[in-house]
Formats: structure tokens, sequence, C-alpha cells
């Protein structure tokens, strides 16, 4: 997992207490839920997408439902985190591991949330039939979120600061995106009072994938502070978390 694979030659011939190898196992079983974590919400985007584009009010009520699994397991790993943090006083790049995977789970569980917002939004937007442009740019909306979140979790898994910065790049076909979802329905316009609800239904759900990307992004960027320590160039609206030195 992450912490295996970043660790320096040194670390690793250093003799651990048995205290410690229990702690790093700990650590490796946090690692090895966070990237469950991160398939989850991809998995979320992707129902999420379908079902905005089915309009299937049922999968939309089981996507909605299955939140909680994301939640639960949120929650389960911040606990591990918190409690390695309380015991152990980690340090160096031990303490940046930890700092990252709490940082990671908030940018992961905000992701689940706005897929049960795109959810709530095709039921708002039932039973009216979606224009086919509108169609195709949520679908690669969707498809560029699960893109850029999987990069990320590679990224985490390898503890690969190189990968981790090339998402922040991927954001970019995410932004282009949106600005051609706005164009389109700017150039449509509205007839009516119900025209413009759906009109602003539709953006939402465009930002809605735009701050998936974002938190992927961000996701991303915490891994490359957890393998370099050094603070992320942009962090997508989020601050950046502080320096932690050898």
């Amino acid at each position: 997992m992450a912490y295996r694979a970043w660790q320096t030659e040194a670390d690793k011939e250093l003799q651990v207490p048995e205290s410690r190898k229990s702690y790093h196992e700990t650590l490796d079983e946090i690692n090895h839920d966070v990237v469950q974590l991160f398939a989850l919400v991809t998995e979320a985007v992707a129902r999420g997408t379908e079902s905005f584009l089915s309009a299937d009010l049922a999968a939309v009520d089981r996507l909605i439902a299955d939140d909680r699994i994301i939640d639960d397991l949120n929650t389960r790993i911040d606990e591990r985190a918190y409690v390695l943090l309380a015991t152990q006083q980690p340090m160096a790049t031990d303490l940046r591991a930890l700092v990252t995977i709490l940082r990671i789970t908030h940018e992961l569980e905000r992701v689940g949330d706005l897929m049960v917002n795109v959810a709530k939004g095709t039921r708002r937007l039932y039973p009216f039939e979606i224009d086919p442009r509108v169609r195709g740019l949520v679908a690669r909306l969707g498809d560029q979120a699960q893109l850029q979140l999987r990069a990320a979790a590679d990224a985490f898994a390898d503890g690969d600061a190189a990968k981790a910065a090339a998402v922040g790049d991927m954001d970019d076909v995410m932004d282009d995106l949106i600005k051609d979802l706005f164009r389109h329905i700017f150039a449509t316009g509205a007839a009516d009072e119900a025209g413009v609800q759906r009109a602003v239904q539709i953006a939402l759900i465009g930002r809605y994938y735009e701050r998936c990307g974002d938190h992927a992004a961000n996701a991303a960027s915490r891994v490359v502070f957890m393998v370099t320590g050094s603070r992320p160039d942009s962090d997508h609206g989020l601050g950046a978390p502080p320096v932690l030195t050898e």
C-alpha cells in the first residue's frame, strides 16, 4: 500500500519494535480502506450518471440509500486514524500519511454527497426528456470524474507524487466540459418558468460534477504532500495542509 511504497530504504532497514510493527500493520489496513473508499465513490459517480441518463428513479433511490455505506467507511477510517494519532504520536512521514488520509476521506465523502445531489436533481427533472446534447455532455462529465478519481486512487496506492500531480492537469478537461454545458444552456434559452427551472437544475448538476473533479484533484494533491512534504501549488478552493518536514 501507499505507506510501504514511499518509505526510504533507510526506514526499511531500521529495527522496528513490536508496537511499531502493529502500528504499521494498522496503517496498511487503513490505506486499504482508503482505496476501497475511492472505489465506492467512483462507483457512485458511475451509478449517478447512469441514473440521470436513464431517468431511473428506482436506481436513484438506491444510490441515495447506499450513500450511508460511504459515510460509514469514511467514519471508520477517520476513527482509526485518530486513534493512531493519539496513541502512537507519529512523526515525519508517518504523521504526513495520517494527515493525508484524514484529508482524503473528507474529499471522497463530499464526492458521495455530490452524487446524492445529482440523484435528487434527476428526480426534479423527471419526466422531462433531456436534450441529446446535454445527455452527451453529462455522460462525458461522469466519465471524466471517474477517470480523475481512479488516477488519484492509483497515485495514493502507489505513493506516486508524479501520478498525483497529473490529476490537477486532468481537471482542465472537466472545466472545458462545464463551459460547453453552460454555453449550450445559455444558447438554447428557456421559453417559460418551467424551462428556466430545468436549465438551472441542469447547470447545478454540471456544477456537482465539476466539484467531483475538484475533490479528486484535491485528494491527489494530498498525495503529493504525503510523499514530498511540499505544499500543493493549487488546492482547488480548499486550504493546503501544513508543511511537515523530516
